[in-house]
């Protein structure tokens, strides 16, 4: 494998993007949308699962028309879950303070899954989860933070690797799993997917 694969990137996550540019990676960006609503009774695993399988299948279907040559085309996606259901990217700032004080004082489970292909059709996908446990919250923090917005795109709410940190008691896992993508797991297996 040389030095620095190229990665077709089908995401619009700027955390993605900077995480696989900080490997030295060179990235072309083509975001592709799939349905990821959350079916009923669905478990958490199966939801990321689909989710991840239509978003490789859409982004290689797009592949063709991306003009440069790449080495690795990659998608993800990040579920949040608590008491066995899914925390999903808040609609408002109601429901952003709603979903960060469930999370408050206590543990939960942070999953990021993706998928890489080559053009020669070889596949790896893989879920990386993270237990993440939370220190109690008090509510003027709350309020502050839900106040900067910079939880409202994200699956529960907020973004440990900005503001929501001072929340983050300790993690058993993956940083970059929670953040939105495993780099040790994304490298060995891009190792493995481009020396095979």
């Amino acid at each position: 494998m040389h030095a620095a694969p190229v990665i077709l990137l089908a995401s619009a996550s700027p955390r993605r993007r900077a995480i696989l540019e900080s490997l030295g990676h060179r990235v072309i960006v083509r975001p592709i949308e799939v349905d990821e609503d959350e079916r009923p009774a669905e478990p958490p695993a199966s939801y990321l699962a689909r989710v991840v399988d239509a978003k490789l299948a859409a982004a290689l279907a797009a592949a063709p028309e991306v003009e440069t040559a790449w080495d690795a085309l990659l998608v993800a996606d990040t579920t949040v879950e608590l008491d066995g259901g899914l925390l999903h990217k808040p609609v408002d700032d109601a429901d952003a303070r709603r979903i960060l004080g469930s999370l408050s004082g206590r543990a939960h489970v942070v999953t990021t899954r993706f998928a890489l292909a080559t053009p020669a059709g070889a596949r790896h996908v893989e879920s990386v989860a993270t237990r993440v446990v939370m220190r109690a919250i008090v509510d003027d923090e709350l309020t502050a933070y839900v106040a900067t917005g910079e939880g409202l795109d994200k699956a529960g709410g907020y973004a440990i690797q900005a503001g929501a940190a001072a929340f983050i008691a300790r993690i058993e896992g993956s940083y970059g799993a929670v953040v939105g993508l495993p780099a040790c797991e994304v490298t060995v297996a891009l190792r493995r997917l481009l020396e095979a």
